[in-house]
């Protein structure tokens, strides 16, 4: 991929490698993540994690690390990298040359005379990772061993040498399976040599440490499973492919399926085209359910607030497909009714349902057919706010909702320390009742045109949509400030300057009068926007945290409190587009180049889940975020839309 760049003299630098990630994902719900010197730096780090429905449906990181050492006129060079509490050993970064991701990661060592290339790839339609050996240069045949660290646990969670461990294999075609304790399934570790062969020498590799996990202050070391090593020779030209996989492969067919692997990855010719690839691999299809992964590699499938807000960036403006739109949705709403219609931490997030609906319109989908098939979801979500449904948000007197419930956060600024919510926001929420609003109007006009006009809903509902209008401005517009409290409680207006404004002027029916939409515009372009997003709070306010760095604690309170957050990026652009027209289109453009920029940052060719507040506006968080991902797509569409104009 010609626009992914790295510095090649920095690569031997740990300080620059271990800041960048491979990541490769598939629709089983498996994927691989590890830094570009395959030097494991997260516990969620690994050649193969898959999702195990045995247990719950949670990923299970099976192969951690697979070292390489060349053997040459009885010379050993290792090309493996471990850290051990402030020691790297082996170092094998040091002979790294080269690195390159398109169309999947290259990296290129150089030892003495020997170049020697190593490629991984993740299979697209099965739990297997392969790996691809291939002897460059080298003045004399070689002997190349490998050494698998098998972990067998939650990739959540660390492990510890312990005697449950079975490390005995049993004998494979061309290699060994492993299974490290009796309820998980079996690891098929298999080479495409028929001339390999395994030598069985188990042993326990203490005290690996993870840097990432230790800068945070969390658990970082664990112990991992060597069950031995794989021996092979090569020549100059010749290739090896290294199989773990969940089923017994063919090892004479493990080149060619690396091979199509390859080429299903695709090929990358613009920023569009990985933006689409991104869409794609945080789209999984497991056992046939498809679901939205919130971000790569830790976050999880099919969460209520992110599937609903990534949903037409995904399926429609990056997939192109109206039919994994629905068949997402009809899913989500299947596994969420507790949440959709009874209760919920997320108080504003079944209530985004109305909004993606709108998307699809908008985007071609027969409005009849539509209200048809979803009405009465929307319907059902909003008697849900009625009072005496929700213990923690409901319709008060005067038609606006109230969320509370002591100590909870409830919205999607839900960071806590020590228990407690960093930005609890009780009360009437800004956002909250932009979207109430915007339901009931969405529903009174499919109802109108495409249910019973005369019925009860339309005649109860009007009335509260008049009680909601002539209450939300009063209640959060500050003239002083010329912008919206964030939040109003019994204290009065809260006046943190948050970006949760943009919604009351950017959905489609706005309880706002419209001359307002300037003035808090403006607000938000001089106080929240950045080159990587919209801050979540004023660098003005004493509580603005600039960096998302340090300990768990130290980085909830930047989380919400300066983080710049790029799906914010969807409502903002679109509402200055019908704000400020045409004119604003090279605007629109450069607040999404800085993304690109990034692209060799942190997932390396991934769209990143924040970024700290101040420059540089370092990338933070899920490596390859649904939001993010989604965001940026919903504005590449929006350039497209007022490109002519």
């Amino acid at each position: 991929m010609a626009f992914l760049k790295f510095n090649k003299s920095e690569l031997v630098n740990l300080s620059y490698s271990l800041k960048r990630e491979i990541l490769g994902a598939n629709k089983t719900g498996a994927y691989c993540n590890t830094s570009i010197v395959t030097c494991n730096t997260r516990r969620y780090h690994g050649l193969l994690a898959v999702t195990l429905d045995r247990f719950g449906g949670d990923r299970y990181l099976l192969l951690s690390d697979l070292d390489e050492t060349l053997v040459v006129n009885g010379k050993q060079f290792n090309l493996g990298i471990h850290c051990y509490g402030d020691i790297y050993e082996p170092r094998g970064h040091k002979y790294v040359v080269d690195f390159s991701a398109d169309p999947v990661p290259q990296i290129t060592y150089k030892v003495g005379d020997i170049l020697f290339r190593k490629s991984i790839v993740l299979a697209p339609d099965r739990d297997q990772v392969l790996v691809k050996f291939e002897v460059l240069e080298s003045p004399a045949p070689l002997t190349l061993q490998l050494r698998p660290y098998l972990a067998f646990r939650n990739n959540h969670a660390l492990t510890h040498c312990n005697p449950e461990a079975n490390p005995a294999g049993t004998e494979i075609p061309n290699g060994a399976r492993f299974r490290l304790y009796a309820a998980f399934p079996d690891l098929n570790l298999q080479l495409s040599d028929g001339k390999a062969k395994f030598t069985a020498a188990p042993y326990w590799n203490f005290n690996i440490t993870y840097s990432d996990e230790y800068r945070r202050g969390f658990d970082c070391r664990e112990d991992l499973l060597v069950p031995g090593w794989f021996e092979a020779r090569l020549k100059v030209g010749e290739s090896l492919v290294f199989s773990a996989s969940l089923l017994e492969e063919d090892p004479a067919g493990l080149k060619r399926r690396f091979t199509a692997c390859v080429k299903a990855a695709g090929e990358i010719t613009s920023y569009r085209d990985q933006l689409r690839r991104c869409a794609d691999r945080l789209v999984t299809n497991h056992n046939g359910r498809r679901k939205i992964n919130a971000g790569l590699s830790w976050l999880y499938n099919g969460l209520l607030r992110e599937t609903l807000i990534a949903l037409p960036g995904l399926t429609l403006y990056g997939l192109q497909d109206p039919g994994q739109f629905e068949e997402i949705l009809d899913n989500l709403i299947a596994d969420e009714q507790e949440r959709l219609f009874h209760r919920t931490t997320q108080v504003e997030a079944p209530l985004y349902m109305a909004g993606i609906l709108q998307e699809y319109i908008d985007y071609g989908a027969d409005e009849k057919r539509v209200w048809e098939k979803y009405g009465g979801t929307v319907r059902g979500i909003l008697e849900s706010y009625l009072p005496g449904v929700r213990a923690e948000v409901s319709m008060q007197p005067n038609g606006l909702l109230w969320a509370q419930k002591d100590g909870v956060a409830l919205s999607w600024m839900n960071a806590y320390i020590d228990g407690r919510a960093v930005t609890e926001r009780a009360g009437y929420q800004v956002e909250t009742n932009a979207f109430w609003y915007n339901s009931i109007c969405f529903a009174l006009e499919m109802e109108n045109k495409w249910g019973d006009a005369k019925g009860e809903f339309v005649s109860r509902w009007t009335a509260i949509r008049e009680l909601v209008k002539r209450n939300y401005q009063p209640t959060f517009w500050n003239a002083a400030r010329g912008c919206l409290a964030d939040y109003v409680d019994n204290g009065g207006q809260n006046m943190d300057i948050r970006p949760n404004q943009i919604y009351a002027i950017s959905v489609k029916y706005s309880p706002l009068d419209e001359e307002l939409a300037p003035s808090i515009l403006r607000v938000i372009d001089n106080e929240l926007v950045t080159s990587r997003g919209i801050r979540s709070l004023s660098p003005r306010d004493v509580k603005y945290k600039a960096v998302y760095e340090g300990s768990q604690r130290e980085r909830d309170l930047a989380y919400h409190q300066g983080c710049n957050h790029p799906f914010l990026l969807a409502p903002y652009v679109d509402i200055s587009f019908r704000v400020k027209g045409p004119a604003f289109w090279k605007r629109a453009e450069w607040l999404i180049e800085g993304f690109y920029a990034d692209l060799g940052k942190h997932g390396v060719g991934a769209f990143s889940e924040l970024y700290d507040g101040d420059p540089p506006h370092e990338p933070h968080g899920a490596i390859s975020s649904a939001l993010s991902t989604a965001a940026l797509l919903a504005v590449e569409h929006m350039l497209d839309k007022y490109k002519e104009d």
